[in-house]
Formats: C-alpha cells, structure tokens, sequence
C-alpha cells in the first residue's frame, strides 16, 4: 500500500524485453536500502525489487499484464519514473490510500500556466460498464497519477485537471509531462467499493 508521496523521479538506467516482460534497473538515492522482494511504486505501479546493485541501482520485472494497463512500456534508458516505497503504517497519510494497481492510462492533452502553478488535463477511456464500478473521478476527489497523489478538478465523464505547484513539478517527472504524454490513473479505491456496495 502506497501514499501517492513520490520520494524522488529516478532514471531508467536500462529497459530490456525478457520474452513478454519488460526488465528496469532503476538508480535512486536510496537503492542500497532496498531489499530482494520489497515492493516500490514505479509511475504508480507496485512492483518487486528482484536485484540490488553497489553502484545505487536496482532492478523489477513488469510482466505483460503490467504493461498492457500502465506506461511502463513506454520507458527507456535516461527516463525518469516516480518512486515510493511502500507506506510505514505508523506514519501520517499525507496522500491518500493508493494500492499501485494501475486501472488504465491517460494522455495529456492540455497545461495551463496560472498564477505560479500548472494545470495538467488528462482525458482516459472507460467503458460505461467499468465506469459504473467506480472506475472515475469525482471533482475534489482523489486520482493517481503516474503515482502522485491530486485532487481531481473540472471533471467530466472522460478527462480531468489537477493543479501541480512549482515543488511537485520539481520533485516528480511531471516536469517532462508534455501535450501527447501517456500516464499511468489509479482512481480512488474508496469510490470502487462504493460503487460495488450500491446494487447491494
């Protein structure tokens, strides 16, 4: 279980295909406090941290399934992808809860500068079926996106917004999000089992 507080955009060292998989090795600050079978949202995505490096990297395997339902794919060597260990339960939640199962992707199709932050528009694909499961934003709820954690604002039935301010800009790789940029939603997990309770 994750937060949505990305500690730090880290780079894509190598991305190589293992037959259907896809094979990263990350370089972050903090790969020597990792260990074999720890879990580490990547863009969002959980994943297990299969080796360890000394020269401060480490690598995780995405299988298929993984990569059909998140940007992960789309990663190559000298990108930057959103980190977070996953959540110590004796600490605060300053995010909100985020499981790191991605539900689909998302393409930008609109940044706006205001006032000294930016809105970032996305719009997403879900079918009616899955959108009545809960698979959606409500306005002023909460969104993953590629592993950060917002609040969703002018939400329609296919898109959003979200206000990123100068440090989440600097700090995650919302930095290299541009207009055509696909990114890994994760909607609210609370909003999924409502949905679920209600023919109940």
């Amino acid at each position: 279980m994750f937060s949505g507080i990305v500690e730090e955009p880290a780079t894509v060292v190598a991305a190589t295909r293992d037959g259907g998989n896809l094979r990263l090795r990350v370089k972050c600050s903090f790969a020597d406090e990792l260990k074999i079978d720890q879990s580490v949202a990547h863009n969002g995505v959980c994943l297990t941290v299969v080796d360890i490096h000394p020269d401060s990297t480490y690598e995780v395997v995405a299988i298929q399934e993984t990569l059909d339902r998140s940007n992960l794919g789309d990663l190559k060597e000298g990108d930057l992808v959103n980190l977070e260990r996953s959540m110590v339960m004796n600490g605060r939640l300053d995010g909100h809860i985020v499981q790191g199962h991605v539900d689909t992707t998302g393409l930008c199709d609109q940044i706006e500068d205001v006032d000294g932050s930016r809105y970032f528009r996305f719009r997403y694909d879900i079918s009616p079926e899955m959108r009545a499961k809960g698979y959606m934003t409500v306005e002023k709820g909460s969104v993953t996106v590629n592993g950060v954690s917002l609040t969703v604002c002018d939400s329609t039935p296919d898109s959003f917004r979200v206000a990123i301010i100068p440090y989440t800009l600097e700090h995650t790789n919302f930095c290299r999000i541009a207009p055509g940029t696909r990114v890994n939603l994760e909607f609210d997990i609370l909003g999924k089992y409502i949905a679920a309770l209600l023919p109940r």
